[in-house]
């Protein structure tokens, strides 16, 4: 019996090992450190904004380069990441430049369950953990909503109009009971369908130019009071 107990114990050990070795291999560097790596060394500073998000902002750096490099801003966003990825990464995108303010744009995919399924409150969470490292190391926030989708294209079967409300809602009362200011995004670009306003869109989801031009409006009116 104690023979057949340890060979069941080697399968189960042989299994979970395997197990962890295939997850390393599939993500080796799950929180993209290396896409910025080399960026960030030559980051000269003192920088004034770090931009962390996905691929809103990181489309936002490449489409509009003259906004951040005019202004002393950096993007760090990457395409698809989650709150979770983001938050991993954090010291090295965002501590580590010692920017005077952090922007965060975060949350929409983790709602499309790009990592698997997640509460909005464990988004909201990941959110709020960001937020106490920034001021941890003395620097200021300001925290964004989520824009508006009616649905994501890649994952048409997930709902995406409440979740996005109810973060959105928990995101500003955060930042109200917290004296941070909210960068309300939401409110300029949404339509009367509970999307992303057709001027300012090019895939229900991504912005285009006009709708980078109407997020600037905003950051930089709150952006200018602290700087």
């Amino acid at each position: 019996m104690k023979t057949l107990q340890f060979k069941i114990t080697i399968v189960f050990f042989c299994l979970f090992v395997g197990t962890l070795v295939a997850n390393g291999q599939n993500n080796k560097d799950w929180a993209n450190f290396s896409k910025y790596a080399q960026a960030n060394l030559s980051v000269k500073q003192p920088v004034d904004v770090v931009f962390m998000g996905n691929s809103i902002t990181e489309g936002w750096a490449s489409m509009h380069p003259e906004f951040f490099k005019g202004n002393n801003y950096v993007g760090r966003g990457i395409s698809g990441q989650v709150t979770s990825q983001m938050l991993v990464r954090f010291r090295a995108d965002v501590i580590n430049l010692k920017p005077k303010v952090v922007v965060i744009l975060a949350g929409t995919n983790d709602i499309a369950m790009n990592n698997g399924y997640i509460t909005v409150e464990h988004i909201f969470e990941n959110i709020v953990s960001m937020v106490e490292l920034a001021r941890c190391n003395k620097i200021k926030v300001v925290l964004c909503s989520v824009l508006p989708a009616s649905h994501y294209p890649w994952r048409p079967e997930i709902e995406s109009v409440r979740p996005i409300t109810e973060l959105n809602s928990k995101i500003k009362e955060y930042a109200k009971a917290n004296k941070i200011p909210y960068a309300d995004y939401y409110s300029v670009m949404v339509d009367d369908k509970e999307g992303l306003n057709p001027i300012y869109q090019k895939d229900e989801v991504h912005p285009n130019l006009a709708g980078y031009d109407a997020m600037e409006k905003v950051i930089q009116s709150i952006l200018k009071k602290l700087l």
